[in-house]
């Protein structure tokens, strides 16, 4: 389980349950299991107005300078 802040202003963004290990390029939304975001159109965003990601249907594309995550990978079952 991971959970994924904003790099601004360290509010919690996701809860998100990451398999495998490897860098964080899109987060699946059937494995966000808690959501604190703000959702403009297709803009996912941090309640100080920070862009984290772009909504692209079944995953959320992450911008990788917008974002810090603490917590433990799983592995791929």
């Amino acid at each position: 389980m991971l959970t994924i802040k904003c790099a601004k202003c360290k509010a919690k963004i996701f809860k998100y349950k990451k398999v495998g290990k490897g860098k964080i390029i899109r987060c699946w939304k059937d494995r966000i299991i808690e959501d604190y975001s703000i959702k403009e159109g297709n803009l996912i965003k941090c309640v100080c107005g920070n862009i984290i990601g772009i909504d692209e249907g079944v995953y959320i594309k992450m911008k990788s300078n917008a974002f810090t995550f603490s917590g433990t990978y799983s592995t791929k079952k």
